[in-house]
């Protein structure tokens, strides 16, 4: 059932998903990307969901965003080549998921799309951070140092096909006396801005913001 459809009831047809209704906007392409790269630049910090390689199941961890590209909405991220994660995108591309939440606001972004590993040195060198090295270690053997040349090191490209991002309209005390006011009265509150980009949307934006 489409979230736009509405349910006939004895008071009229009401839509069977009303706080999507009343929060919904779809602003300008521009603003929206802008204020989606705009966040998830604030933000940095997420959590990449990958199915598993060997198994049926969904998995999660945490990721700092390394960098972003085609105008901001693909996002690059550091990986050890040899770790779960790179298997699970390797075997799964397609099935992949950012997201990012400011838990002061409350607002959020929901970027699926299809990943790609990139081993090749220069695209390293170009995202490589010093702070790679915490996460790598250096065995001692010239070679995996953790340095821009350390093997283990990879890059993961999201190339993002659908997104959803949720801006907040309100303070956290004008959200909490709304959410009140509307619980009592039984009218859902609009107090948050509920962005979509489709498919086509996001081509659009990425055809004329080439690399």
């Amino acid at each position: 059932m489409s979230a736009d459809a509405t349910i006939n009831t004895a008071t009229g047809n009401h839509a069977v998903d009303p706080y999507k209704t009343q929060n919904f906007e779809d602003p300008p392409l521009p603003q929206k990307i802008e204020e989606l790269v705009d966040f998830i630049s604030e933000v940095k910090f997420g959590m990449l969901t990958t199915k598993q390689s060997e198994g049926e199941f969904l998995t999660s961890r945490c990721m700092a965003l390394a960098g972003k590209e085609n105008g901001g909405i693909d996002l690059i991220f550091h990986t050890n080549l040899f770790s779960g994660k790179t298997m699970d995108l390797t075997l799964h591309p397609q099935e992949t998921n950012m997201s990012f939440l400011d838990p002061v606001n409350g607002a959020w972004a929901s970027i699926s799309g299809t990943a790609s590993i990139i081993s090749d040195p220069s695209v390293v060198a170009k995202y490589y951070s010093p702070a790679l090295k915490a996460w790598l270690g250096d065995m001692g053997d010239g070679v995996h140092d953790g340095s821009p040349s350390d093997p283990r090191i990879g890059v993961i490209k999201l190339e993002a096909k659908l997104a959803t991002h949720v801006v907040s309209r309100k303070g956290l005390l004008g959200r909490a006396v709304d959410t009140v006011k509307g619980a009592v009265q039984g009218n859902v509150p609009a107090i948050n801005s509920i962005r979509e980009l489709s498919l086509e949307e996001l081509a659009e934006w990425r055809k004329s913001h080439p690399n």
